[in-house]
């Protein structure tokens, strides 16, 4: 009797397990997928060169002017290439940029990721760390710890989530004012830990439309087009870029 009850406990508990696996295997492969815009602009033109790695998409322009280079982690369950519009425009103004592909979507499982991007391009004496959301918290993260590898870091959407000011470090913090997934509270309080921290406000942008994909659950309604606000995005990184990289 003993033993056909153990039998049953043990049953019962392979099926709990085997119910949670599936669960936890469903919620990490749910992510929100690339608009078309952004699928095409994986590909290459007179400007820009498109290379597919499997570690990470290499946008390079025709000329790096600051012999600058950025490495990009993309916003949490959102595929990277997700970012390419944004990305290559980037490039387009004449800097490398390297979308990081990351496990499940998620940058929490390789924060360390830049460390590949940098070891490969040798020719690169500018680095800086972007990332938007979830992704710029692991940005953070690696950039806390690795402050002699980068000249800057770039949150879209997002913060820091511990103390950063011993990183000593240039940082430029971008949102937008109709994003509502952005715990603005946290964000303000983590930009007091910035010492050299820079912050741009886009008037009627949103947390989804740093992107091409969503719309995404719980975020604002933006009152600019996503061209605008990457527009926007983008003047304010290459600026960022011109004012703090190394000649």
């Amino acid at each position: 009797m003993q033993r056909k009850k153990r039998r049953n406990i043990l049953v019962i508990l392979g099926v709990l397990i085997l119910v949670i696996g599936i669960a936890i295997i469903g919620y990490l492969s749910d992510a929100y997928e690339p608009h078309q815009s952004a699928i095409e602009a994986l590909q290459s033109t007179h400007d820009v060169i498109v290379t597919e790695g499997e570690e990470y998409i290499r946008f390079e322009p025709k000329e790096n002017k600051h012999q600058a280079g950025l490495i990009f982690y993309q916003g949490g369950k959102v595929e990277e290439e997700a970012y390419a519009l944004l990305m290559r425009s980037l490039a387009e103004k004449g800097i490398s940029v390297y979308l990081v592909r990351m496990p499940f979507n998620l940058a929490v499982f390789d924060s360390d990721a830049a460390e590949k991007v940098i070891s490969d391009q040798a020719e690169i004496n500018n680095w800086y760390l972007s990332g938007h959301s979830l992704g710029g918290v692991m940005a953070a993260s690696f950039a806390e710890k690795n402050p002699e590898q980068l000249e800057g870091v770039i949150f879209l959407a997002s913060y820091p989530a511990d103390d950063f000011s011993d990183a000593g470090l240039d940082t430029l913090s971008m949102y937008g004012t109709n994003d509502e997934v952005l715990n603005t509270e946290a964000y303000f309080e983590a930009f007091e830990s910035l010492p050299k921290g820079k912050a741009e406000v886009i008037e009627g942008g949103n947390h989804t439309q740093f992107g091409n994909y969503g719309p995404q659950e719980g975020d604002g309604t933006a009152t600019i087009s996503v061209e605008e606000q990457q527009k926007n995005t983008v003047n304010g990184i290459i600026e960022f870029i011109e004012e703090t990289a190394e000649n």
